[in-house]
């Protein structure tokens, strides 16, 4: 009889490790560029909601059809 599951185990492992990622990614540019992304976090105020939203699922529709293609 197998013992009781780690807790990262397979699939949270790879969530922990998505996270991870991005919380990475996120440091880097404001340590490598922070102007650039305060001018950036400026000119998102100054959008209208809809756009946000509208680019927002293109970055998700982009990010999970990456996803697919490097698991399968």
């Amino acid at each position: 009889m197998p013992g009781p599951v780690p807790f990262l185990e397979f699939p949270m492992k790879d969530l922990f490790a998505a996270v991870c990622l991005v919380a990475v990614l996120e440091g880097l540019f404001l340590f490598a560029a922070p102007l650039a992304w305060k001018r950036m976090a400026e000119r998102l105020l100054d959008l209208p909601g809809p756009a946000l939203r509208s680019f927002g699922g293109l970055i998700l529709l982009a990010g999970l059809s990456l996803l697919w293609w490097a698991r399968h």
